[in-house]
Formats: C-alpha cells, sequence, structure tokens
C-alpha cells in the first residue's frame, strides 16, 4: 500500500523551517539548500514543494498573513462586543507580546525589506496593511468621539508599527507597550 503523505503538513514544516531561518538571519540566508538543512530534510523534498526560492518565499509570506490574521481575529473574538476594547483587541493582536509573536514579527519584519526591493511582495504587504487599516477604521467608527475614523486608524496603524519594534529591539515589555497603547486609546474619548 502506497504511504498516504500530508502534502500541506509537509509545506507547513518546509515553511517552519524558512520562518526560523529568517528569525535568526533574515530572508537573505533562505535559500533552498538552507532552508532544508534547517528542515532537515533534502534540498531535493523541498523542491519537491516549492520549485524554486521565490515560491517557497511567496508561500511563507501568505502562511505569515494567515497566522497574524487567525491570532487577531481571536484576540477580537475573545474581546466582546465592547467596541474599544474591541479595538484594542485588534492592535494588540499585532504587536509581538509573546515568544510566537516575535518570531512571526521578525519574519515579518524581514518580508518588509524584502517588499523594498520586490514590487510583487511589496504589493502583498501593501494589501495586508489596507485590510489592518479598514478594519480598525470600521472598529473605530462605533467609538464616540472619533470624527475621522480612517486618520486615526493610520495613527494607531504607525503607533503599534513602532511598538512592535520597540519590542523587538527590547525598548518596551509586553506590558509597557499595551500601557502606551492603551493611553492613546483612552484619550481618543
Amino acid at each position: 500500500m502506497p504511504k498516504v503523505v500530508d502534502h500541506d503538513a509537509r509545506r507547513r514544516e518546509i515553511t517552519g523551517a524558512l520562518w526560523r531561518l529568517a528569525a535568526r538571519e533574515g530572508l537573505e540566508a533562505a535559500s533552498l539548500a538552507s532552508v532544508a538543512a534547517e528542515a532537515g530534510v533534502s534540498k531535493g523534498r523541498v523542491q519537491h514543494y516549492f520549485a524554486s526560492r521565490d515560491e517557497l518565499l511567496a508561500f511563507a509570506a501568505s502562511a505569515l498573513r494567515e497566522r497574524l490574521g487567525a491570532r487577531v481575529s481571536a484576540r477580537v473574538a475573545a474581546a466582546g462586543t465592547d467596541p474599544r476594547a474591541v479595538v484594542r483587541a485588534l492592535l494588540a493582536g499585532l504587536l509581538p507580546l509573546d515568544e510566537e509573536g516575535r518570531a512571526d514579527a521578525l519574519v515579518g519584519s524581514a518580508f518588509l525589506v524584502r517588499a523594498i526591493a520586490d514590487p510583487a511582495a511589496r504589493a502583498q504587504l501593501r494589501t495586508g496593511e489596507e485590510e489592518i487599516l479598514a478594519a480598525l477604521a470600521d472598529g473605530l467608527a462605533a467609538l464616540p468621539g472619533v470624527r475621522d475614523p480612517r486618520a486615526e486608524a493610520e495613527v494607531l496603524h504607525a503607533l503599534v508599527g513602532g511598538l512592535a519594534d520597540s519590542l523587538l529591539v527590547e525598548r518596551h515589555t509586553p506590558d509597557s507597550a499595551l500601557a502606551v497603547l492603551d493611553r492613546h486609546l483612552a484619550a481618543l474619548g
């Protein structure tokens, strides 16, 4: 009887190796051979699932976006129906507050650097940012006193980006980053 292989699981394993490598050394270090070594498989196995480095990177970027989306969605669902709690949960979900979030943020930073020179990666990144801004603006529209939800979404998106960077370089702790976020949200009215 032929062996049944879960192709999605294999692709996720290889992508996990890429994330570990990218989080440690950046995407520049992520060749098919180095990803294979990190995954403990042959380069041929990686090439069986991903025909090229670009295909592997595109898959990893999509998977990272799905992970972030799932983390944000879980936080938002747990926040209940209070609009301010929902906005806070969305923003907190974007911050690297734990080891998983930190690893994802490091890989996300590597993809940001790639997006500077790669138009396809840049378009994918911008699409993700527009989705975040739209969700934030929708949440902010439900808060009393917010006159321009889209403009405030831009400010909050920039604030969270700066806080995320500060968390990565350990200028902020998760608690201090959330305190900054909470102070800004409280000032909204």
